[in-house]
């Protein structure tokens, strides 16, 4: 097996375009707590907690699927586990390297913190931001009867890799000293609304390999599944709408996330016709130009 097969096989498993999102999210989130791009120390604990999220998410992201060996074994063998390109002591040490990177990290920019005045106190929120990253993690992935198991139970799952996801652009916020800005707020909630009506239309195209899975759609149907899908993307159309109304970005600004708003009404037409993987797609597309147009405004 050449070499060049089997870095692809790691970057697989890390879902490492997947994870660089996290990285490009703290940014984000400093961007728009700041109104501008940050520099100096701030620019430092940007970056370092830029790697923690990515580190943490690639951790993530081998678990996963460290987790899931059995089940790929027989769906997905082909995986770079099951198909024994990477062995699982290897993914295993690799895992936990990372989460020690994400940690470690953490700790370096805390420290670079402390060179402001009150500068780790206004920090420290991070600390508890990471804290729930791990909570959510331990409490998705672990089948302890410990753990609340959220990974199987469907709807509660969805919310919480939502949440996870939006946490990302508070985090960037608590970096820079400011994670309760307004338009970090605004970007949080849009990021969480948009990721939780994604994963949604995920699990109905999952329904297949779902089986013994409390998922929405595996309880109330395909049909109803996207039609609530629709009604969370109509609220996070408001999502994207209030900010501007309430002036936290200028209205004028309006017109750069209407690319944004447009891709989510195509989204309805994919749902009714049950393309349901182009329509996750589609919502993808709507976030990264929705996205776009709420940094631009920031730097204007």
């Amino acid at each position: 097996m050449n070499e060049r097969s089997v870095i692809g096989s790691w970057f697989t498993l890390f879902r490492f375009s997947n994870s660089l999102t996290g990285l490009i999210g703290v940014f984000f989130g400093s961007l728009l707590a700041l109104g501008e791009i940050p520099g100096g120390d701030l620019a430092l604990i940007t970056m370092l907690h830029g790697v923690s999220v990515w580190a943490f998410m690639c951790s993530w992201n081998a678990l996963n699927d460290i987790l899931d060996f059995d089940i790929d074994m027989l769906n997905k063998p082909d995986r770079p586990l099951p198909s024994g390109v990477i062995s699982i002591n290897s993914a295993k040490f690799i895992t936990s390297l990372l989460m020690l990177i994400s940690l470690l990290t953490l700790i370096s920019a805390g420290y670079v913190s402390t060179r402001f005045e009150n500068g780790f106190e206004n920090w420290s929120p991070s600390i508890l931001i990471w804290l729930m990253a791990i909570f959510l993690l331990v409490n998705y992935e672990s089948s302890s009867s410990y753990s609340l198991k959220l990974k199987d139970r469907g709807l509660p799952g969805n919310f919480a890799i939502s949440l996870s996801v939006g946490m990302v652009i508070l985090f960037g916020g608590a970096g820079v000293f400011d994670f309760t800005n307004e338009r970090v707020i605004s970007l949080f909630l849009i990021g969480f609304t948009y990721n939780l009506a994604r994963e949604i239309i995920k699990d109905i195209e999952d329904m297949d390999g779902d089986e013994g899975r409390n998922t929405l759609a595996m309880r109330i149907g395909a049909e109803k599944t996207r039609m609530i899908a629709w009604v969370i993307l109509l609220l996070t159309m408001i999502a994207l709408l209030s900010p501007f109304v309430l002036e936290i970005f200028p209205k004028i600004h309006l017109i750069l996330i209407l690319p944004g708003l447009m891709t989510i009404f195509l989204v309805k037409r994919k749902l009714s016709y049950s393309e349901d993987r182009n329509a996750q797609l589609l919502i993808k597309k709507s976030l990264q130009l929705s996205l776009l147009g709420l940094i631009v405004s920031t730097l204007i």
